[in-house]
């Protein structure tokens, strides 16, 4: 009873924190926000995808007039670039980074060297260079077939050596992504989604030091620890609300991504990864209370810490490294891509979860034990 009603208080001091249910808000915008970045960054960087949703005929590349008819136009062409031509290409230079992504000279022949110059600051850079570099090679190819006397015919042949027919199996079983490309994938699984379900309990962290040293700082902190309850008591009082809190908010967040199209898989097992962490977050917001005496203070020490474990658990997933893989599986943040990015489960991947299991428990120990040394001295 008297933990409900130090849970109730606690519960009913963050519904009216108007900076916490803000922050609710601006995690919704943050998942949009995210979901429409990694969209755009697939389509901006891929050239598949440039061309099948028209945005290559606003992509221009100069060149000059005299090419017309040429096998390097007619490849640039097949790139579906929107091809200008110029009379003068100083004039085209002085257009390179306003109306023009990319400018192409070829020398007389029979060099024909082909020089491109690009505005790198184009978000299309990336994939106009791609789609240049394709329609430059084959022109190269052509060019040596020709030079050895090989039929037009023939050079079709050797350009097109296979038809690819692609056969789908198991249709009924598709995933409803929101966008099937690799970037996507990459981006969305392997960093958006273990950032958005952890974001809650960042902020957790910083609600319950927030907490505390409030407490302190209000002379109420002396009353709390004068209740009948145990140190054990109080601390689970004061977090479970709001890791209750941040469990819906990261639960919620996963089916939200699933409905814009992130099948999320393997849930439960997210959510016991997210309780371990949270447990460890809330964890370390506390004992970061027991040694600080100003908000001020505490949010400079809780904001280092959450650096410093942002550090740990997000560097992993950009690191492309076979040596260190075998480490880098117990690192929570890459479990939690390895299972919410796959449908199979495997229960031997559940002694990854080993470290993670001990640290939290490790760190509510020490919390607890601190509480109880703050509540002696304080007594």
């Amino acid at each position: 009873m008297k933990l409900m009603v130090l849970s109730k208080k606690e519960a009913q001091d963050i519904l009216t924190n108007k900076i916490y249910i803000l922050l609710v808000f601006v995690q919704i915008f943050i998942i949009f926000g995210a979901l429409g970045l990694g969209m755009v960054s697939s389509v901006v960087t891929d050239p598949g995808l440039l061309d099948k949703y028209g945005a290559t005929s606003s992509l221009k590349v100069g060149i000059s007039e005299d090419l017309k008819n040429t096998s390097i136009v007619n490849n640039l062409k097949d790139q579906n670039l929107n091809l200008v031509f110029f009379k003068d290409m100083e004039e085209a230079d002085k257009q390179l980074g306003s109306q023009l992504v990319a400018v192409i000279r070829v020398s007389p022949p029979p060099e024909e060297n082909i020089l491109f110059q690009s505005d790198t600051s184009n978000p299309f850079y990336p994939a106009v260079s791609e789609k240049i570099n394709s329609a430059v090679d084959k022109f190269k190819l052509e060019k040596k077939l020709k030079s050895a006397g090989i039929s037009e015919d023939l050079i079709e042949k050797i350009e097109n050596p296979i038809i690819l027919n692609k056969i789908t199996i198991n249709n009924d079983n598709l995933s409803d992504l929101a966008m099937n490309t690799s970037y996507f994938v990459e981006i969305i699984y392997g960093f958006i989604v273990p950032f958005v379900l952890l974001l809650p309990f960042f902020l957790a962290s910083n609600i319950v030091t927030d907490s505390i040293v409030g407490e302190r700082e209000r002379k109420t902190f002396e009353i709390l620890l004068m209740a009948p309850v145990s140190s054990s008591m109080v601390i689970i009082g004061k977090i479970l609300p709001i890791f209750s809190f941040a469990m819906i908010q990261g639960i919620t967040w996963a089916i939200l991504l699933d409905i814009l199209g992130v099948p999320i898989y393997n849930l439960f097992i997210l959510i016991l990864i997210m309780i371990l962490v949270g447990l460890a977050f809330i964890g370390f917001g506390i004992l970061i209370s027991m040694f600080v005496d100003s908000t001020k203070e505490a949010n400079s020490a809780i904001t280092l810490t959450l650096m410093f474990a942002s550090f740990i658990l997000f560097i992993p997933l950009f690191m492309k490294v076979p040596y260190f893989e075998s480490i880098l599986n117990f690192i929570p943040t890459v479990l939690m891509v390895k299972m919410a990015s796959s449908p199979s489960f495997e229960p031997s991947s559940m002694i990854y979860l080993i470290p993670t299991f001990l640290l939290s428990t490790l760190i509510f120990g020490l919390t607890v034990r601190y509480f109880r040394h703050e509540r002696a001295i304080r007594l």
